[in-house]
């Protein structure tokens, strides 16, 4: 890496953003936006109820409303209407008298809903970062990366990133103050760390100064977040992952994604100390659920003979709650490692999400199976997807066979990467400063894992929750004892307190506690030393 690669990565910066007239369509989408402003009409913007989708309508929203447009906002409910731009929405938008509709995190295959909508007189706007099928919408303006002919130089934008550049392109093609814009770069970073996006080039940038405004002067609805998770230290990306996302995703898991939305926009301060509440209780039944059904897909597949043998994990139940389908089929796949599918029972239909292991394809593998499917869409790693209950057994030999044909053996192995070996003695303060300049971290700039050879633990070590592995470690005599928690490895614990010498695989983190900040080591694996 040069002095500028080195100093772009280091110290990113807004002018590092590219030019989002560069993007596919652009100038025809502001074009038909800035009419729409100038003549008054009233716009919808739909978007999807994740986080991604539910963020990108708030910034959306947010900043058109700020700008004096007509606009109102539509997000879709899980289990009425499913995901994406739904007939439902373009009626309310006809009732409403909306003549031009953004989607955000959806649309890029609603073909035969965006003809819907051309029909009642409707102009869509699409701003999407999934994979465009072979046919393409006949919206006003497709915004996506990912089109094929689309020359923008970076790729993986989510959904509210697509949102976010609208809306700068707007502001600098009616010279706009965009200052209310980049007050809500916090809203944008809570969308890169929840859609699990790579860490990278203008994503890299937008988190950074994210997480610079969230830890600073947070958008109001995500203090309020903050305020009920009870966040006391400054936040990281893995903290966005775990602490806020989880809140803002169980409004349309549990409830309705509007709820998020109307927390992150609410200009009332009472009313959004409420809806925060809400939120958080939500989230907390959300975790239940996640828990008990995962328990009960484990228990399916114990009893399944025919997964035994299998390289894919497909598991159905109709009482399942579909809001929590896709957390549960990232549990079973960290369990089994292989590409798993977890489907419910909604609308008669079979639904669900599907979830993979690294270097794998999962939606190329379902695409296999389209002639099965009500619809379906997604990512490499993550999809979703809609079929009939009667389908299921024939698509669970379809989709075996079709991963099969593409899977490498040694992908089904779990891999754990190495960065560096180094000596316990060289975690301290001075060497954690040096690593958090790399910062933030996540996919495309993982945080480093380093592994440290023939540790002992002092004595203490003990299982903490619920298959946790609490210890206090030392490598040679000169050493000072560092605290480590090892997530779910309690079986290791016999290993540990037998006073022979281990190897750790770590990370290296803060932990806070009664108001004392220390170094701890998150442990990823632990092995007995060789002799």
């Amino acid at each position: 890496m040069d002095y500028d690669g080195a100093k772009a990565f280091f110290r990113p910066s807004p002018e590092a953003l590219h030019d989002p007239f560069l993007m596919k369509d652009m100038d025809k989408a502001v074009a038909r936006l800035a009419a729409a402003l100038e003549e008054g009409e009233s716009i919808m913007v739909f978007g999807d109820y994740d986080v991604d989708g539910t963020t990108a309508v708030s910034l959306v929203y947010g900043f058109l409303s700020d700008i004096g447009a007509q606009v109102s906002f539509y997000i879709p409910d899980r289990y009425a209407e499913g995901y994406g731009l739904s007939v439902q929405g373009i009626d309310r938008a006809k009732e409403e008298g909306r003549t031009l509709l953004i989607t955000l995190d959806c649309g890029i295959k609603a073909v035969e809903k965006v003809a819907y909508a051309n029909k009642q007189g409707i102009d869509v706007i699409i701003c999407d970062h999934h994979r465009p099928g072979l046919d393409l919408p006949a919206a006003h303006a497709i915004l996506n990366p990912k089109q094929e002919d689309c020359g923008y130089p970076y790729k993986e934008l989510c959904g509210c990133g697509v949102g976010f550049k609208l809306m700068q392109a707007l502001a600098q093609d009616l010279d706009l103050d965009d200052a209310p814009l980049w007050d809500r770069m916090d809203l944008l970073a809570v969308a890169i760390g929840a859609d699990i996006v790579p860490i990278t080039g203008e994503n890299r940038v937008m988190m950074q100064l994210g997480l610079k405004k969230l830890n600073s002067s947070p958008s109001p609805g995500l203090g309020a977040l903050m305020g009920v998770a009870d966040v006391q230290k400054e936040m990281t990306v893995t903290d966005v992952v775990f602490i806020i996302a989880p809140r803002i995703n169980a409004a349309g898991r549990i409830e309705h994604g509007s709820n998020a939305v109307e927390l992150l926009t609410c200009p009332e301060p009472g009313r959004m100390t409420e809806l925060a509440a809400n939120v958080n209780v939500l989230n907390t039944e959300r975790k239940d659920l996640d828990r008990s059904i995962t328990e009960e897909a484990l228990e399916k597949l114990a009893q399944d003979a025919w997964h035994k043998d299998a390289m894919t994990t497909v598991v159905y139940d109709s009482s399942w709650h579909k809001g929590v389908v896709g957390i549960v089929a990232s549990r079973l796949t960290e369990t089994h490692y292989r590409p798993t599918i977890v489907l419910t029972e909604s609308n008669g239909m079979a639904t669900g999400s599907a979830r993979s292991v690294r270097h794998f394809d999962v939606h190329e593998a379902i695409s296999e199976c389209e002639d099965l499917l009500e619809n379906f869409g997604g990512h490499k790693y993550a999809a979703g997807l809609t079929l009939k209950t009667e389908h299921l057994p024939v698509f669970k030999e379809r989709f075996e066979q079709a991963v099969r044909e593409r899977m490498d053996p040694e992908w089904l192995i779990p891999e754990l990467r190495v960065d560096m070996e180094i000596p316990l003695l060289r975690v301290d303060r001075k060497f954690f400063n040096v690593l958090r300049q790399m910062a933030p971290f996540g996919p495309g700039n993982m945080k480093p894992v380093f592994v440290t050879r023939g540790c002992r633990d002092t004595g203490y070590a003990k299982e903490v929750g619920t298959g946790h592995l609490k210890m206090t470690v030392y490598q040679g005599p000169e050493d000072i004892p560092i605290g480590a928690i090892a997530f779910g490895q309690v079986e290791h614990l016999e290993l540990v307190k037998s006073g022979k010498p281990f190897d750790l695989v770590y990370s290296i983190d803060e932990n806070t506690f009664n108001g004392r900040t220390s170094l701890q080591l998150m442990v990823k694996d632990v092995r007995a030393s060789e002799a």
